[in-house]
């Protein structure tokens, strides 16, 4: 086991499809506002409902493509998901008024939701059981790059052609790939499908772990939220939370509170550098299954992040708290996807990899929302020192109590 191959080819094709679908998403994300500000005149309440369509049909569609994930067979849902992903690329080209653009948009977000559950599961089963741990860590890099990436070649290729058509083409393209990587995974053949046994074998398991169709289970809570990984998921909430606030006001209080017209890039790009570094350091300890050190790490490095960002409110805590963030996150998210899928049996992965997303997604929009209220009766800085709080009271609930709980409860 300990020579087992982490870059299969099957497993090189899931990071790379990976990277393929965040790349199409990151590349129009930044230009959508401007695109129905000028195209369609729309205001910005308009552009933010148009917008925010997207994200509350990802947050829908998760719960339920965990349990379609885990019911069916993994390669077809994964293939159906992305083919949806792809062909609404074209809709954007197509929508001739703002309403069918928004319908699109909305629309949109289910495949999108519904494929990242349904490729980071498949890139569990791809992986082998001694690598696991490793392999998921490196996974989240292909997302952290396009993250990285993509936003500025948008940025580059408007400037040059100023064409938003490019721009949807473009992604069309990338999606297509992706599809088509995807499509390639292979599943060998095993003695026991030979002979149609309803024994799984070793390879089985890893490349099918779904039941036979005879055995769909019943619906009923645990099939679209593992019960098992609440306290992760609490966790998980509290992290998101913290970055939604983050993510959409740092602009705002770069302004009003550091008197700083630019930057924001700089402090993504820095994040971005952060998760890059912190994914290629922490994959020893992961190798070595050391997940509640590099989650007690994440935790604690991130709580330092928040802290530094508003407590020196300066250039210095400004940029050193974006290397921080990326550094913690990129210790958390592959730990505590470890740490989930380790509390689920075979069968329950994409519900595990779901109720991880879906925590995240609720804590961003939680995020937005009360970050909002805040910052308008208190001010950007009260914000901020509530999501340093948060953060902190996230750290305190992983050493008192979700630490134990998953070393308790574990079943690998």
């Amino acid at each position: 086991m300990k020579h087992e191959r982490l870059w299969n080819a099957n497993y090189c094709r899931v990071m790379a499809a990976n990277f393929a679908l965040f790349f199409a998403f990151y590349l129009l994300t930044p230009l959508l506002p401007l695109y129905l500000s000028e195209h369609f005149g729309a205001t910005k309440d308009v552009i933010g409902l148009v917008l925010s369509g997207y994200t509350l049909t990802a947050l829908f569609s998760r719960p339920f493509s965990g349990y379609l994930v885990d019911t069916y067979p993994r390669k077809r849902v994964l293939m159906v998901c992305f083919a949806l992903f792809f062909i609404f690329f074209g809709g954007y080209i197509g929508a001739s008024t703002l309403f069918l653009f928004a319908i699109v948009r909305t629309l949109h977000g289910a495949p999108f939701g519904a494929l990242t559950v349904a490729n980071s599961t498949m890139a569990i089963d791809v992986l082998p059981s001694s690598r696991r741990n490793e392999g998921i860590g490196y996974y989240g890099l292909s997302n952290n790059l396009a993250m990285a990436i993509a936003p500025s070649v948008s940025v580059l290729l408007y400037r040059a052609t100023g064409s938003f058509d490019l721009l949807f083409w473009l992604s069309l393209i990338i999606a297509g790939a992706g599809m088509c990587v995807d499509a390639g995974i292979k599943k060998p053949a095993s003695k026991s499908e030979a002979v149609s046994s309803h024994i799984p074998s070793a390879a089985a398991v890893t490349l099918r772990p779904s039941p036979p169709k005879s055995k769909i289970p019943h619906l009923s809570l645990d099939r679209f939220f593992l019960v098992r990984g609440w306290p992760l998921a609490v966790n998980m909430m509290f992290c998101g939370f913290c970055f939604g606030v983050l993510s959409n006001y740092i602009a705002i209080y770069g302004k009003e509170v550091l008197g700083r017209e630019g930057g924001t890039g700089i402090y993504f790009t820095l994040v971005s550098v952060g998760l890059i570094a912190s994914r290629l350091q922490g994959a020893k300890a992961l190798r070595e299954g050391r997940l509640t050190l590099n989650a007690a790490e994440g935790m604690v490095i991130s709580t330092a992040a928040y802290l530094l960002f508003v407590a020196m409110p300066n250039d210095v805590g400004y940029y050193v708290s974006a290397l921080l963030l990326g550094l913690g996150n990129g210790h958390l998210w592959p730990a505590f996807q470890n740490m989930i899928i380790e509390l689920a049996h075979h069968n329950e992965r994409g519900t595990a990899n779901s109720t991880l997303l879906v925590a995240w997604d609720v804590g961003i929009g939680l995020g937005v929302l009360l970050g909002g209220v805040v910052a308008e009766h208190s001010g950007y800085t009260a914000a901020f020192w509530a999501v340093a709080a948060s953060q902190c009271i996230a750290t305190a609930m992983f050493f008192a109590f979700t630490r134990q709980h998953f070393i308790s409860c574990r079943i690998r």
